[in-house]
């Protein structure tokens, strides 16, 4: 049986590689989608951790936290598409600001 441990190793690593991907990628939409494994991450956490103390308010936070996750995605979708018609990429080293 596979214990918390194993859970919260896995998840950090999960962690780590999103923040590696928001650190090291220029594309924008790649960035998001490393924006939501760190999300999803650390949500896990929550959940891992109300397992281990039985306590379901870690469960309940990955409730919100998923619907924020859902926000957070058309959101930054709906920049991504301004920012390519406006540019015509979606690399970030290619646009300073949003105004032009």
């Amino acid at each position: 049986m596979i214990g918390s441990t194993e859970y919260i190793i896995l998840l950090l690593i999960l962690l780590a590689i999103g923040t590696i991907g928001v650190i090291i990628r220029r594309n924008f939409i790649i960035i998001l989608m490393s924006l939501e494994i760190m999300l999803n991450a650390a949500s896990g956490l929550f959940v891992v951790g109300s397992g281990i103390t039985g306590n379901m308010s870690g469960q309940l936070f990955f409730l919100f936290a998923a619907a924020v996750a859902a926000a957070e995605t058309a959101v930054g979708l709906a920049i991504a598409i301004v920012i390519y018609r406006k540019k015509g990429s979606v690399e970030t080293d290619k646009f300073e600001s949003l105004r032009r």
